[in-house]
């Protein structure tokens, strides 16, 4: 009858009971995820400890699908540095290399200003309308390390949604079905 036929078969003979421990073992998963995921922002203080670099604004430093490591301390932010920030009215956060630092006297805090590694100008475009420098709170995190290429994955489940919903259910039809 083949693959699906058996597991058609099997999804009908699955009992009430194993029906429940199933779901119960998938709770336990996306549970143990977002755990893991809680306690890295507690250990990293960045909001987002794992990025995706999206485009290729940091070529040749970091490529379109890298995945990067964020923490953020209280230490003073120096140029040369590569933080991801949030700009006021965009949702995806930015990653790029500070170029200029401006300190306050009177206050201490420090703005700063961003570029792409291969972009030409500056990023005060990139910022909310009248907004010239970046304030500590705009900033996610900085850069302390990187995997090249991982992050593929997770761009094209979402300019794909389809692959997304297809890895979903087969995942969750295999937690299913199993029968340990």
């Amino acid at each position: 009858m083949g693959y699906i036929g058996e597991t058609i078969d099997s999804i009908k003979s699955i009992q009430i009971r194993q029906l429940i421990t199933q779901g119960v073992s998938l709770g336990m998963i996306v549970t143990s995820a977002l755990i893991i995921w809680k306690a890295l922002m507690c250990f990293t203080g960045s909001e987002s400890p794992v990025v995706v670099v999206l485009s290729g604004s940091m070529e040749p430093g970091f490529k379109r699908g890298d995945i990067l490591f964020l923490h953020m301390s209280n230490d003073p932010i120096r140029a040369g540095e590569i933080v991801v920030f949030n700009v006021d009215g965009r949702e995806i956060p930015i990653v790029h290399r500070v170029i200029k630092v401006h300190e306050r006297q009177e206050t201490g805090e420090v703005d700063v200003l961003t570029k792409g590694d291969n972009n030409f100008g500056d990023d005060r475009l990139l910022y909310a309308q009248g907004q010239l420098w970046l304030q500590r709170h705009h900033i996610m995190g900085r850069a302390v390390g990187f995997l090249p290429y991982v992050g593929w994955v997770t761009i094209i489940m979402t300019e794909k949604p389809i692959i997304k919903y297809v890895l979903i259910g087969a995942l969750g039809l295999l937690v299913i079905t199993s029968k340990d």
